[in-house]
């Protein structure tokens, strides 16, 4: 498909028309919503401002998009984010978007709270789902467009496309009040020709955890995982991209990260013939000035191009699809119990309507493979399935390659 094309008041834009800015501005406190034509009725728009006025998808309209436009967005239920909308993220017409997370902004150091009298409760309040960090970076790499993939982005996802996607994602989503972009580094890609303005600008975007009142504030920081070392009092954990600013982890906590995630470790040590990645999600804290320790961590595993995978029957199985030149979309755990319900890949490059891949690891848990099994066994007529201990089938055909 070629660039997006806009339908408003009338004339047809593509979104590299240069005219497009000028357009946009005369329309967004107007009644004359953009249409995108992807389909033949085109689908309503809307006005949004960042940086520069941007056309977003409306709330709840993304499957109504082609599958290789854009704005399409699989049916939530296909991933994780089906048992977060509505709860965890709120998406308004504002251009911004609510999420509700299960960790804080903030820690109170040698304070405890008092036990409060009983009393009868004026409400009873109904518990709501939050997201973890683990479902929050899932988010921020969907949002940000690295859970899909085009041929034309071959080569194309370095440190500086992941840096500057992330923090536009992170600019549309509020977290307890604070736009998460505020909340959130990324580091630049390391020059040793600008590594003294670079730290500079993450000291001053860090420095929002300066303790005050007795209270500790908290941030994220989001990279890819170099090493771990150990100290003499605790460890260092490395950040691609960050060689000057270690963040500080407790050996007790580290050993429990490498317990829970001990999978990913071991792809990485795996005889494939491809590199994975492991990015990092830490919530952090200032321990001194400009010291970092982690408050708590989240590990994702990804493919050389940075798709967020489950394990390494996922890594071969992508590595294929982009490798035959395929265009996809990679539905995302969140924070769903078991992914077994999930098509492990959507193709969008086969008409006008996705295709479902799933795949079944010989190595997956005798659970997780059962559940899969049965997903499997219920659909009709049978989807594409490759069970990994056999030769991968052929590829539903691409109509447009």
């Amino acid at each position: 498909m070629d660039a997006q094309r806009y339908s408003i008041a009338g004339q047809v834009y593509d979104a590299l028309d240069p005219r497009l800015q000028e357009v946009l501005a005369r329309v967004r406190e107007g009644v004359d919503r953009p249409r995108c034509l992807c389909v033949p009725d085109g689908v309503e728009m809307y006005v949004a401002r960042h940086r520069q006025y941007v056309v977003k998808r409306m709330p709840g309209t993304g499957g109504q998009h082609h599958p290789q436009c854009p704005s399409y967005e699989p049916d939530a239920q296909q991933s994780g984010l089906g048992e977060l909308m509505g709860e965890a993220i709120i998406e308004t017409l504002a251009g911004s978007v609510e999420l509700r997370v299960d960790f804080p902004w903030v820690r109170v150091l040698g304070r405890g709270v008092a036990p409060g009298e009983p009393h009868d409760p004026g409400e009873i309040n109904v518990p709501r789902r939050r997201m973890s960090l683990r479902a929050l970076t899932h988010f921020l790499f969907e949002r940000a467009g690295f859970n899909r993939w085009l041929p034309a982005m071959a080569g194309k996802r370095n440190q500086g496309v992941i840096c500057k996607h992330l923090l536009e994602a992170a600019a549309e989503m509020i977290v307890k009040g604070q736009p998460l972009a505020q909340r959130l580094h990324v580091p630049e890609p390391f020059s040793e020709a600008s590594k003294a303005a670079a730290a500079q600008r993450r000291r001053d975007k860090l420095a929002i955890l300066q303790p005050r009142e007795g209270q500790s504030p908290l941030a994220v920081v989001l990279g890819e995982f170099k090493t771990c070392e150990a100290t003499a009092f605790g460890r260092r954990v490395w950040i691609k991209h960050m060689p000057d600013a270690p963040l500080l982890i407790a050996d007790k906590t580290w050993e429990r990260a490498r317990r829970a995630y001990s999978a990913y470790f071991e792809v990485q040590d795996a005889d494939a013939g491809y590199r994975p990645r492991l990015v990092l999600t830490a919530l952090i804290r200032a321990k001194r000035e400009h010291v970092y320790e982690v408050d708590a961590l989240s590990l994702m595993l990804t493919t050389e191009h940075w798709i967020p995978v489950e394990g390494a029957h996922e890594i071969e199985f992508i590595h294929a699809l982009v490798e035959q030149q395929r265009r996809f979309i990679k539905p995302l755990r969140y924070d769903a119990r078991i992914t077994a319900g999930f098509p492990n890949a959507l193709l969008a490059d086969t008409g006008a309507e996705p295709v479902a891949l799933h795949v079944v690891s010989a190595f997956a848990e005798a659970k997780e493979r059962a559940a899969k099994v049965q997903v499997i066994a219920r659909i009709a007529p049978p989807p594409w399935t490759w069970w990994t201990d056999q030769p991968m089938p052929t590829l539903p055909a691409c109509a447009v390659c």
